[in-house]
């Protein structure tokens, strides 16, 4: 019998872990997830290394090694985390031949000082791409709007793309389209479409912890519109994921694109980040439950993943109720009298802080543990 995780891909969504460690791939422990609970991939972040590199033991020899060396604290760290994302990436190869490309990923991402920066990102990303010298990795960029000309660019030039920090439906058709692009461009150069693969990362709880705290000011100041805040409470995100998958379905079902996927191309699927619950009142495990559908991915953090193995119930319903999804945005806008698009802004513009501050903690943990090896 499957548990409840391992069940999900049954519906059609691949689940991939947004984690990662070098001990937790060294331990034969990925490779447990991967045969018990079908795991089909894995993302990382400044964040995530952040916590594996400077609260572990697991890099402590390297460092004192290239510590030696005159490497750099931001090129030591990348040359650990490429290692990471090679080895990862290796272990999930059988995944990755077994789905023919669809799945099996690993996920690094640029600096994330270069996340307005168009230039720079496609510089790293070009780099980072040729270092980790594997067929099933990704690179993520974030979905700015400096970020969507390098999209563009680097699926144009074969590589694997993981947009990121994506809270905006505007923008995710933004990116989807700058993915199709890349992809014309390839084709008209007559390059092989094959084994170019993306994915839409769309962030989910950090939306309604925002919007949330908006409702409840909205509630209490406004009784004419206390009604209907109390009623969206929690649900804007799950209702904007929604609405971003019936974008999907236009745009990979268009004409535009079909003519690409004659020659190969692939969607490039939603991908449903945030997932854990960050109000304790919700059901842990609502954006899950709430998301699961054909052609998409969802990536979770261990707890998020160990409880949904536990008492996760799966069944399909990405495509439930999606009329409500729109009259609960339209609620959120022109009942109640909060704009979306400026939320989504003000979140894009704190994720890219969110992962500035645990890489610059890093580099400070680097520097540290540099002058204790030297020392």
């Amino acid at each position: 019998m499957k548990n409840p995780l391992a069940k999900i891909p049954d519906f059609g969504q691949s689940i991939w872990l947004d984690y990662i460690k070098r001990s937790f791939i060294q331990s034969g422990e990925l490779k447990k997830l991967i045969d018990e609970d079908n795991l089909r991939g894995v993302t990382s972040n400044p964040a995530i290394f952040e916590e594996a590199i400077a609260r572990s033991e697991d890099y402590n020899d390297t460092i004192s090694e290239l510590g030696k060396t005159d490497m750099s604290n931001e090129e030591i760290f990348l040359k650990m985390a490429i290692e990471d994302v090679q080895h990862a990436a290796d272990v999930f190869k059988g995944v990755y031949e077994q789905t023919k490309g669809l799945d099996g990923y690993v996920s690094l991402e640029v600096s994330p000082g270069l996340a307005l920066d168009t230039e720079g990102s496609i510089a790293e990303a070009r780099s980072s791409w040729k270092a980790l010298d594997r067929p099933n990795v990704m690179i993520k960029i974030p979905g700015t709007k400096e970020g969507l000309p390098a999209i563009k660019q680097l699926i144009s030039e074969g590589i694997n793309i993981n947009v990121t920090l994506l809270f905006g439906l505007d923008r995710y058709r933004e990116v989807a389209e700058a993915y199709i692009a890349g992809l014309e461009e390839r084709a008209e150069r007559g390059e092989p479409l094959e084994k170019v693969t993306s994915v839409a990362s769309f962030f989910l709880s950090r939306i309604d912890t925002m919007v949330d705290t908006m409702l409840d000011e909205v509630a209490e100041n406004d009784p004419s519109k206390a009604t209907a805040a109390k009623q969206i409470k929690g649900q804007v995100a799950i209702a904007s994921a929604k609405v971003a998958y019936s974008i999907y379905n236009e745009l990979f079902m268009s004409d535009r694109f079909l003519e690409l996927e004659a020659k190969g191309a692939k969607p490039q699927r939603l991908l449903w980040a945030s997932t854990s619950v960050k109000n304790k009142a919700y059901d842990d495990l609502m954006y899950v439950e709430a998301l699961i559908g054909p052609q998409t991915v969802d990536t979770l953090p261990k707890e998020t993943l160990n409880a949904y193995r536990d008492h996760g119930n799966p069944a399909a319903r990405l495509k439930d109720d999606l009329e409500h999804a729109r009259y609960t945005l339209y609620k959120l806008e022109d009942i109640v009298g909060i704009k979306l698009s400026d939320v989504t802004q003000h979140l894009e513009e704190e994720g890219i802080q969110k992962f500035i501050k645990p890489f610059d903690s890093l580099m400070d943990v680097l520097a540290q543990k540099r002058k204790e090896v030297v020392s």
